[in-house]
């Protein structure tokens, strides 16, 4: 069983909620592949895909969503989650995903989306980035949680394994899910 988890970020904050999914997989024996959605031209060879953006403006990124329209086909026949990252504050808000993710919900057919709390520095912003920051009074820091994160994740790779384990010709012994029962 082969993921590919790619996710668009602009500062980078995203792509580390990536790297901490795919940890968590590789944690348990899947193999992974972890890339930015620019540089996957298809999905041959991939089982399952994990597809995250940042949410600037209400929206996913670009890459995210071009990557959807070129593999569109290919997404639909296999396992995808979706995720997204930008909330922020503690509380984070905004609470619900922007509208585009229910379009990339029923365009995809993905299983289910999960909205992360983001990240947001300053000195990561460009100076129109900043100002808007100011106007808005938005609060600076990391608030993303990393329980939450990682949580997600083994949910993932115990339905990974769950449904490999099932698909598997009777008779062919499986390997039992590593962290399955804890």
């Amino acid at each position: 069983m082969k993921v590919l988890i790619t996710a668009a970020t602009r500062h980078g904050s995203t792509f580390e909620i990536a790297s901490g999914i795919e940890d968590v997989l590789k944690s348990t024996g899947i193999e992974t592949v972890l890339t930015v959605p620019e540089r996957v031209a298809d999905l041959n060879g991939y089982d399952a895909v994990i597809l995250g953006s940042a949410i600037y403006a209400g929206n996913w990124l670009a890459p995210a969503r071009e990557f959807v329209a070129r593999t569109l086909w290919a997404l639909r026949t296999r396992p995808v989650w979706l995720f997204s990252s930008g909330p922020i504050g503690d509380p984070a808000k905004p609470t619900e995903a922007p509208p585009v993710v229910a379009e990339m919900l029923e365009a995809t057919g993905a299983r289910e989306h999960r909205l992360f709390a983001g990240r947001l520095e300053r000195r990561d912003l460009g100076l129109a980035e900043k100002a808007i920051m100011t106007v808005i009074r938005a609060p600076e820091g990391d608030f993303r949680s990393w329980n939450q994160i990682e949580a997600w994740a083994m949910q993932i790779a115990r339905t990974l394994q769950a449904e490999h384990a099932a698909a598997a010709p009777t008779g062919q012994a499986t390997e039992q899910p590593v962290g399955a029962g804890h």
